[in-house]
């Protein structure tokens, strides 16, 4: 199994935390989030790791390379990283993965415990998203099942009152999925210019081609996304002890 981990974006919502790198360098504790990220994955035996980079993408690869010298990474830089969002990053990773029977995609400003990649690994669908039940608002991507627990509806305009919860960005993604998935993005990207979107976009359009995603609740386990300074020191106050170090 490999791992994709979108790292490309600007994070302008963060600075000035965010003036001189990546949102993934940022520490929380001991461990940037990235370390946290490609820590959690090599807990659960995931070794094979597809990085996109784009903003200053020279010191996140650097860092990568030093602190994991004996690991396999492949850097993807998405060069139009200040005019395109994840589905343009994640369009660039995806023939490096479509060979596997499964992978993991992450988006790199999460914050989370590693047992929800295993709890992820170990859930019966062959495609499948972490969830967190929660009060929802605007921002976060929500979503919405039919009565079979199939997702439906995956975005941040979806209604509040209908969705379940919220889609935190950690998904299993199986080898049928991706070979549909790169088809998709090829059409989004290539005719429909659709490259500055989220890619959960992709995602709601495959739904009408049979292909779902199901939830798996991992609400016991901490999760936040990292999308403001705000976030960022919420943070440091609220990861559980087991995670600080």
């Amino acid at each position: 199994m490999k791992a994709i981990i979108l790292a490309a974006g600007i994070a302008s919502r963060l600075r000035p935390l965010t003036n001189d790198r990546p949102k993934c360098l940022l520490k929380i504790g001991n461990r940037s989030l990235l370390e946290r990220t490609i820590d959690a994955l090599l807990e659960n035996n995931i070794r094979e790791i597809v990085i996109v980079t784009g903003y200053l993408h020279e010191m996140l690869e650097s860092f990568v390379q030093t602190r994991y010298p004996s690991l396999s990474i492949k850097f993807i830089r998405n060069e139009l990283y200040a005019s395109t969002n994840n589905i343009y990053s994640l369009w660039l990773a995806l023939p490096e993965v479509q060979q596997e029977k499964e992978i993991i995609l992450l988006d790199s400003d999460i914050l989370f415990d590693p047992l929800m990649i295993k709890i992820l690994r170990d859930a019966p669908h062959a495609n499948c998203l972490a969830l967190d039940s929660h009060k929802l608002g605007e921002e976060e991507i929500k979503v919405i099942v039919n009565g079979k627990n199939q997702i439906t509806e995956l975005s941040k305009t979806c209604s509040i009152e209908k969705a379940i919860g919220e889609s935190i960005g950690i998904e299993k993604i199986s080898h049928a999925y991706l070979l549909a998935l790169h088809e998709e993005l090829e059409h989004m990207i290539l005719h429909e210019k659709l490259d500055n979107v989220f890619y959960e976009l992709a995602f709601e359009r495959l739904i009408a081609r049979g292909q779902y995603f199901y939830p798996v609740d991992t609400s016991a386990y901490f999760s936040m996304e990292l999308d403001t300074p705000e976030d960022f020191h919420d943070a440091i106050n609220r990861i559980p002890k087991h995670l600080q170090a």
